[in-house]
């Protein structure tokens, strides 16, 4: 982490600013800040481990194949030797700790580790031939040569990965932003404690705090109070960022929690430093961040390997949907255009991941000119703005095929997540963030087609609180306990709760 940045001379620092204000405040102490994703340091590794794996397993082959296959015919035994050494080496380079983002920018100095820990794995092979007697089953050639090609690829691939780390680093593809919430002595403490850590991807964006006395400065160890918890809040919606660590102390638990409740509906990470606190926890109480202990508070529901997964998993079988239901696509299409004038697909605002508004799409079921973008009015039965096609597709959520080509061309859909609300839709006259507390939680993933709230019954009209409340609570249920099989289940068991139809108009 570089050094603090200068703090330019404006006068809003410890004020209630807007999130624009905040914005242009960062991107002159720091630079753009873009609300472009980030790539996960653990995928970045993982893919590097993956390609070092392959490259081994390709380059011992190769050498069996142009040498061994010639002279002696091929064996059976280089099929198992091979992808072991290389499983073995993979294990040696993660014990070197030079499977990460640090590494990855030294590819000089690791360059020897990685000759040291190949020529380790390569020693011991030897050893193992030649105690189990297996001189005349592989060639001693055969191991020279894959000791050379496969080291020679390892570190041209190394060289090829430092550059596109750097690129990703002088990019912020690797940071991750960090905010500080809580000044004064605790939050001067943590930010210099930080600042010595080496090889670290943390950026300290600013300071964030709820005093505006003495205690809370506009400058903390040299970086900027930006704001208040209701900024950050804002500011999140704006742009990326990725870490939340609080410096207050345990005890002062009514206005931790104040704070949190207006924190936790984002997509972040929050953390509780904990290198000034007097009470202590056991030792693996604690997570760290370089040296610096911290208690877990939140984590990002979906991060990681997660996010990759559940991408391909949307993407591919999203596809395979679409090529499936095509010809009932096809037919809805032609029905809606044949019973009545106007558009085949409607389109319309709701919230997406973080609140951002993503346009969605739908099969028309209303009348043209009775169509309501902004849903101001929800649908109720024999409503007179629905069309005969109109009232059988949204019984049977047809309506909803469409929204596949979010997933697959777009991705700002998931095929199960939340459901996409309208921008304006209402519960008895009331937005729903009035009817429930902690509302915006359910956006801390991706909407879906389809959720665990739809297939337990709450689907359609939400005229009442209790109907927005239970779907609510189900979605954040979901959330807790993702996986890859529980989106799964919820799919198989999609089509069998649209049987039920009493709340669909």
């Amino acid at each position: 982490m570089g050094a603090a940045p200068a703090v330019p001379d404006a006068e809003a620092h410890g004020g209630s600013g807007s999130a624009d204000h905040i914005l242009a405040t960062l991107a002159e102490t720091m630079g753009p800040l873009d609300a472009r994703p980030h790539y996960s340091p653990l995928v970045l590794a993982g893919l590097a481990r993956a390609t070092e794996f392959g490259l081994l397993c390709a380059t011992g082959v190769l050498v069996h194949l142009a040498y061994v296959v010639p002279q002696v015919g091929y064996g059976l035994a280089y099929d198992v030797a091979i992808p072991a050494m290389a499983a073995l080496a993979i294990l040696v380079f993660q014990a070197l700790r030079i499977n990460n983002v640090a590494a990855f920018r030294a590819p000089i100095y690791q360059g020897f580790r990685i000759a040291g820990g190949w020529s380790l794995v390569v020693m011991a092979a030897l050893g193992v031939i030649f105690f189990l007697k297996l001189d005349a089953t592989f060639s001693r050639v055969w191991m020279v040569g894959w000791y050379g090609l496969g080291l020679g690829a390892l570190l041209v691939e190394r060289g090829i990965l430092s550059i596109v780390t750097a690129h990703m680093t002088r990019t912020g593809r690797l940071d991750r932003r960090t905010v500080v919430v809580g000044g004064g002595p605790a939050g001067a403490a943590l930010l210099e404690e930080l600042s010595k850590q080496q090889n670290t991807d943390l950026r300290i964006c600013g300071v964030f705090d709820d005093r505006t006395d003495a205690r809370s400065p506009d400058v903390v160890a040299g970086y900027p109070k930006l704001g208040n918890v209701d900024d950050l809040v804002a500011l999140a919606r704006h742009t990326r960022i990725d870490l939340i660590i609080f410096t207050l102390p345990i005890t002062a638990e009514q206005r931790l929690l104040t704070m949190l409740r207006k924190l936790w509906v984002l997509p972040i990470d929050i953390r509780l430093a904990a290198h000034t606190n007097k009470l202590k926890f056991r030792p693996r109480s604690y997570s760290y961040i370089g040296s610096v202990p911290v208690l877990d508070v939140f984590d990002k529901p979906i991060a990681d390997w997660d996010v990759v997964m559940k991408t391909i998993f949307d993407r591919v079988v999203g596809a395979l949907a679409l090529v499936v239901l095509s010809p009932l696509l096809l037919a809805v299409a032609i029905a809606v255009k044949l019973d009545s004038r106007g558009p085949v697909l409607f389109k319309q605002k709701r919230y997406g991941f973080n609140n951002e508004a993503v346009e969605v799409y739908k099969f028309r079921s209303m009348y043209v000119d009775k169509l309501d973008f902004a849903a101001a009015k929800q649908v109720t039965r024999d409503d007179p703005r629905v069309t005969r096609v109109g009232r059988f597709i949204r019984k049977t959520s047809m309506d909803e095929l469409p929204q596949l080509f979010n997933v697959v061309f777009k991705g700002n859909l998931s095929l199960v997540g939340p459901r996409p609300h309208a921008v304006h839709a209402k519960a008895a006259d009331r937005q729903y963030d009035d009817v429930v507390d902690g509302y915006f939680a359910r956006h801390r993933v991706k909407p879906g087609i389809t959720g665990w709230a739809q297939i337990n019954g709450w689907r359609g009209e939400t005229d009442t609180p209790v109907k927005i409340q239970r779907r609510v609570e189900h979605d954040l249920a979901y959330i807790e306990n993702w996986s890859l099989f529980f989106d799964l289940y919820i799919l198989l068991i999609t089509p069998f709760a649209l049987i039920k139809t009493e709340n669909a108009y």
